[in-house]
């Protein structure tokens, strides 16, 4: 519930704030919200606007919607090694210090979120630390601190907001050609409930297809992460990490963050998979 709850606020937000920049974007050029134009102006606002508010926000969504709790002063061993391990990790690749977390999960499971390569957080799971040992752990941390150097956020939101703005755009553009047909008056396109109606129907439609076509690439990205975290740590310990998630219930984690998960989600078809099959990302490594 409080997942939900928060997903409801954030967005409710975004929604708000974008709708604040679209009308004062449209006053200002006198774009009208009838033209291709207009149209195109609302798809790029909200295509893209959604996309980097959100990725803004990400560190912070994660932290409030797992409970993770951030280690600024390390408490015990473990917790002394996740923050050393991290360090040792992101300087070899390259980038800033992540924020370095543990959240409350049975699942074993990671994310990396965060706006930029020198603005992250790197998460693991209480579940995780409990059954993998050490240097399965330190392989899962090291594809984690690769999709941070890989800049994996960052291109899957460029990607995600220009799939959101065609979508918006086609949507529309297809919304309205049906409102005129159905009831032949193009003075009033985009004011009927027709419209409104269709528009959420083409929307749906086109989101699903989009949808494969992000998920094509946040697979691409997962296997680039493999390799990032065999060149860090070798490629037996993330062929060892990947075998031990096989023999284990696959990850619950929602959402943006399971972008950037370890673990690969249930889905319908592979198409729709945001993570390859285990199988072939341990014979990519072999």
């Amino acid at each position: 519930m409080k997942r939900v709850i928060l997903f409801l606020i954030t967005n409710l937000a975004v929604m708000l704030v974008l709708g604040i920049v679209l009308s004062i974007l449209m006053s200002v050029f006198g774009i009208s919200s009838r033209s291709y134009t207009g149209i195109m102006v609302i798809a790029a606002v909200f295509g893209f606007g959604g996309s980097f508010i959100s990725l803004y926000m990400s560190k912070w969504i994660a932290k409030k919607s797992t409970g993770a709790y951030v280690i600024e002063q390390p408490r015990n061993e473990t917790e002394h090694w996740l923050v050393s391990t991290v360090a040792e990790q992101a300087k070899k690749a390259g980038i800033a210090m992540p924020e370095v977390a543990i959240y409350d999960s049975p699942e074993m499971n990671a994310f990396a979120t965060g706006p930029s390569k020198n603005n992250s957080l790197v998460a693991v799971s209480t579940g995780l630390l409990h059954n993998m040992n050490q240097d399965q752990a330190e392989a899962v941390l090291a594809h984690e601190v690769s999709h941070v150097a890989n800049g994996d956020m960052v291109t899957l939101t460029l990607i995600q907001g220009v799939v959101n703005t065609f979508v918006i755009f086609f949507a529309k553009v297809l919304a309205g050609i049906v409102d005129n047909f159905l009831n032949g008056d193009e003075e009033e396109s985009g004011g009927s409930w027709t419209y409104f109606i269709f528009d959420m129907i083409f929307q749906i439609l086109f989101g699903i297809l989009a949808s494969i076509v992000v998920a094509y690439f946040s697979r691409k990205r997962e296997f680039a992460a493999d390799k990032g975290a065999a060149d860090l740590v070798g490629a037996q310990k993330m062929r060892s990490a990947l075998e031990r998630l096989k023999h284990n219930h696959e990850s619950q984690l929602e959402g943006s963050m399971m972008a950037f998960g370890i673990a690969s989600g249930k889905s319908i078809a592979d198409f729709f998979a945001s993570h390859p099959p285990l199988d072939e990302r341990i014979r990519a490594l072999s």
